[in-house]
């Protein structure tokens, strides 16, 4: 069973509540269809899951087969600093058939940030280490393709369906909540 290597931080983009007691995290690629088609699959989870389970995004551009997802990657890194992570995500996606340069600029614009500050960012590799150290913690991690899903830190080995993904986050919930009970217990004990 792999585990996550690279512990949550503030450093990571976290949709839903930081107190979920469940926290899936994807490691994907902009360009990857097999991410674009997990996409609504996560949406639906997080919609179903409601508090309960927080989404963690962690790029790992896959650049020798998908040319644009480092760059895609370090755009929505441009947009997080801009506080429009999760906007940019999700137009990276919906677009993802049509992403080129110009794609990701216009993107960027309709966000209303500025163009010319992504394409100084891109140049001077503002956020390629972001970029590179998720790629690096995903691979000490044991991905090896994308998307790769990690519940409460144990990677999902099962299929990215919306049914083996809420299976596993089920399990992840119960067992958030036993433990959790289990250690009201031993505070309750400690005081007596």
């Amino acid at each position: 069973m792999a585990m996550l290597r690279a512990p949550v931080t503030a450093r990571d983009h976290i949709l839903g509540s930081e107190d979920a007691p469940v926290v899936l995290v994807e490691y994907g690629d902009y360009q990857c269809p097999y991410c674009a088609l997990a996409q609504p699959v996560v949406r639906q989870l997080l919609d179903q899951a409601g508090p309960d389970l927080a989404l963690v995004f962690r790029h790992f551009p896959l650049s020798e087969v998908h040319p644009m997802a480092d760059t895609a990657a370090q755009a929505a890194e441009f947009a997080g600093a801009h506080g429009v992570f999760w906007p940019m995500h999700e137009a990276l996606f919906a677009n993802q058939s049509r992403l080129s340069p110009s794609m990701i600029f216009a993107l960027v614009g309709a966000l209303g940030l500025s163009q010319a500050s992504l394409q100084r960012a891109l140049a001077l590799g503002t956020y390629a280490q972001k970029v590179r150290e998720d790629f690096v913690g995903g691979a000490r991690s044991g991905v090896n393709g994308t998307p790769c899903f990690f519940v409460n830190g144990v990677r999902h080995d099962g299929a990215y369906t919306f049914g083996a993904l809420a299976a596993a986050i089920s399990t992840a919930r119960r067992q958030a909540m036993t433990a959790n009970q289990a250690a009201r217990q031993g505070d309750a004990t400690s005081r007596l």
